[in-house]
């Protein structure tokens, strides 16, 4: 039986590859409501000719000190790891994988930028606190709506939904209106993202229409559709954090108590080399420079790397979960329990702690 919906899964995913390629659109202009809401019908990845937020005539706008400037003293959380992979599948000291969580630590926002690539003058002199942590890869990442979340649009006011971020509210549209009107909803999280080439986001998927500008530097996107979730080989993993120890100040990665719930995760740690994927994939690859948005479909696994310090803004809109959409996509991703990520059948991989 287990056979047997393989094979139906890769018939589904050659059948797609087939029909669909792995080219994609490439518009000069934003779409009306109406040709979005076809574009999320047919769900395939588009990239955009122009910047979802709105430019400023400052050139030096979203520059280190730019940011420096509008942001002040200003305390933000930041995602900290040894290896800039938060959110990843990562194999701890007793050599076990783990899927890892990042240390998530408040620091001004001009200690995150003297830890990033060059841009340009530094917003501030280097420091103590940029010397040591070098070793360390700080990634402006909190996923949570850190620029406006779900309750802004509730309550329709600043002040009921705080954000780190609030000077640069009001260089930021709230929602879109294409993409509001197609979809008739606001978004549920518009996010803030700070980072360089040292921080990767390993491949996943999310049940959220994106729409993704990038404001300074470039975004490198290896997508692939759902029908091709299958080739992931997810695996169950044991949930750890990283931590700082009270001993050293080093990072170290700290297993989840034993209750902890496992966590459903890709084992393949980079899909852009080719021996990672089996030949049944079709990875697309997108660079998004700044200037340029993407619209990436509910459903897409993707993985993103950056080059050079980066600004992006992105646009979380729930995908619609009546119909036919949400069944597929837990189909796609193979009806079975996937193994456990530390079982006999496991690829090897998994960053080095």
């Amino acid at each position: 039986m287990q056979e047997y919906r393989r094979e139906a899964l890769r018939w589904l995913a050659e059948e797609y590859h087939d029909l669909n390629g792995t080219q994609y659109d490439v518009l000069e202009d934003f779409p009306t409501p109406l040709e979005f809401s076809r574009m999320v019908h047919i769900s395939r990845p588009i990239l955009m000719r122009g910047s979802a937020i709105p430019s400023l005539s400052d050139a030096a706008a979203w520059s280190k000190p730019w940011l420096a400037d509008k942001m002040g003293d200003r305390d933000i959380s930041v995602a900290v790891t040894p290896n800039g992979r938060a959110d990843a599948v990562t194999r701890g000291p007793d050599n076990k994988l783990y899927f890892a969580e990042p240390l998530t630590q408040k620091m001004s926002v001009q200690a995150l930028l003297r830890s990033l690539s060059s841009d340009g003058p530094p917003a501030a002199d280097a420091s103590q606190d940029a010397r040591t942590s070098q070793a360390e890869v700080h990634y402006l990442q909190s996923q949570n709506g850190n620029l406006f979340s779900n309750r802004y649009y509730e309550l329709r006011g600043d002040s009921e939904d705080p954000s780190e971020f609030e000077p640069l509210r009001e260089y930021i549209p709230s929602e879109i209106s294409w993409c509001s009107d197609a979809l008739d909803r606001n978004p549920d999280a518009v996010n803030l993202w700070i980072g360089d080439e040292k921080s990767v986001t390993s491949i996943h998927s999310d049940p959220y229409e994106n729409i993704y500008t990038v404001l300074r530097g470039s975004k490198q996107f290896t997508l692939l559709p759902p029908t091709e979730g299958w080739c992931l080989k997810e695996r169950r993993y044991p949930h750890a954090t990283y931590v700082r120890s009270p001993v050293t100040s080093q990072l170290e990665l700290v297993p989840s108590p034993a209750e902890t719930p496992l966590v459903r995760w890709s084992s393949v740690t980079d899909p852009t080399d080719p021996t990672a994927l089996p030949a049944e994939a079709h990875p697309i690859h997108i660079t998004v420079n700044a200037g340029e948005t993407l619209y990436l479909p509910a459903g897409w696994w993707h993985y993103v790397c950056q080059r050079g310090f980066t600004v992006a803004v992105n646009y979380w809109y729930d995908m619609e979960g009546r119909g036919m959409s949400w069944v597929w996509l837990n189909f796609l991703r193979d009806t079975e329990e996937p193994p456990l990520g530390n079982g006999e059948d496991e690829p090897e991989g998994g960053e080095k702690e």
